[in-house]
């Protein structure tokens, strides 16, 4: 009790509303603005640091980048990072009301054990039928 998540810090906080009118004039390296769940954020000083490079949030700038943002599963880290760029809230007849879901999680089959084994014992026994049908046929035969 007491302790409160970065998301709900946010909201509590007197937030500036933007239009997507507004968040499309920021498009460039100097300045540029991206939406994630109604959330904008000023990434302009991350362009530098982004993983996947600046092009990433470039070619997204100005724009609301939700589906792109979740496409590519982005970790719980790079979720905590978001808020120390964030800039404030889109416009209520701007916002598209998703939910973020949190980061991927990447599930595990059952048979994950069996998998394994497959993955790797048939290119094994098909190197091993490979090797025998070369003695057999390609080296000389002594008689």
């Amino acid at each position: 009790m007491g302790e409160e998540s970065k998301d709900e810090q946010i909201s509590n906080t007197t937030t500036k509303v933007y239009t997507l009118a507004e968040i499309a004039e920021h498009k460039t390296t100097d300045s540029c603005w991206i939406v994630i769940h109604d959330k904008v954020y000023d990434v302009t000083k991350f362009l530098d640091e982004h993983p996947g490079g600046e092009e990433v949030l470039l070619e997204q700038a100005g724009m609301d980048t939700t589906e792109s943002f979740e496409d590519v599963g982005h970790s719980t880290d790079a979720r905590e990072m978001m808020t120390d760029y964030y800039l404030g809230e889109l416009s209520e007849e701007d916002k598209k009301h998703t939910q973020d879901k949190g980061p991927k999680t990447w599930a595990y089959d059952n048979n994950s054990n069996q998998s394994a084994w497959k993955s790797w014992l048939v290119p094994v026994g098909l190197a091993c039928l490979a090797s025998i049908i070369y003695r057999m046929y390609a080296l000389p035969q002594s008689s």
